[in-house]
């Protein structure tokens, strides 16, 4: 069955609206009839069984038959701060991050992004990217849709600092500590914000600010990792540190 988000405003606890591009994909693409069953998730952890019971080309809705109990969301809420990328990268950073379960991600400028964003093409960028995270999400059935935010300043990512247990900035340096230590210090339901560098890495005094602000210097191993190879480790890391089986959660 497909599965589908639904607006959280649209989703009750017996009926589900759907609006939008997946009204087309449903009626058009899939050529959906009623009496079908869909799955449909609310962006914020519940997903639903449910029943399509009427279809038109501006809305379907669906009855719920089922609240489904799955496990598909990391322990932990790790958010990406990533570096602006050159090219199609932050497509593919949004992509697998996605797929591996991160929770939020939001774009950042730093001294050595070299990509630079206008109004007008911020707007047409973020409409997309958020499409193909959404897709991701729906391909990887997760319940939860992650959040992007819209790109903001090295100084302003620094700021976002108190509303994580924890936070950390990919950098390689004598006295870094692995990622493995800042991991196992947290408990499910911890949050975790980790920035990282364009190409260009940062510069030595965006990781004094970052220091200053109570972020840890993180190693992500002995081999220097590309920008879009550097969030998949990170989250590849939570997912083995707290999705092991018969790892005990405190």
């Amino acid at each position: 069955m497909q599965r589908y988000f639904a607006e959280p405003h649209l989703f009750t606890e017996q009926e589900i609206a759907i609006i939008g591009d997946d009204v087309h994909h449903i009626v058009n693409v899939m050529r959906a009839r009623v009496g079908e069953e869909i799955f449909v998730s609310d962006g914020a952890g519940k997903t639903v069984r449910a029943k399509l019971v009427s279809l038109s080309p501006k809305e379907v809705k669906a009855n719920v038959v089922e609240v489904l109990a799955e496990e598909c969301e990391l322990p932990i809420r790790v958010t990406i701060g990533q570096g602006l990328p050159k090219g199609e990268k932050m497509e593919w950073i949004l992509q697998k991050g996605t797929e591996l379960g991160a929770y939020s991600f939001f774009p950042f400028s730093s001294e050595r992004t070299i990509v630079k964003l206008d109004a007008k093409k911020e707007a047409k960028k973020l409409e997309r990217w958020r499409k193909i995270v959404k897709e991701a999400a729906e391909q990887s059935h997760r319940a939860v849709l992650p959040e992007l935010l819209s790109p903001v300043s090295f100084r302003e990512a620094l700021q976002a600092a108190k509303s994580y247990t924890k936070c950390a900035i990919a950098y390689e340096k004598e006295g870094s500590t692995t990622l493995h230590h800042v991991l196992e210090d947290m408990s499910a339901d911890d949050s975790l914000l980790v920035l990282v560098g364009p190409e260009g890495g940062f510069s030595v005094d965006e990781v004094a600010q970052a220091e200053k602000m109570g972020f840890l210097t993180v190693s992500l191993g002995p081999r220097i990792l590309r920008t879009e190879t550097a969030s998949q480790y990170i989250l590849a890391c939570a997912s083995y540190q707290f999705e092991r089986k018969g790892t005990s959660l405190r």
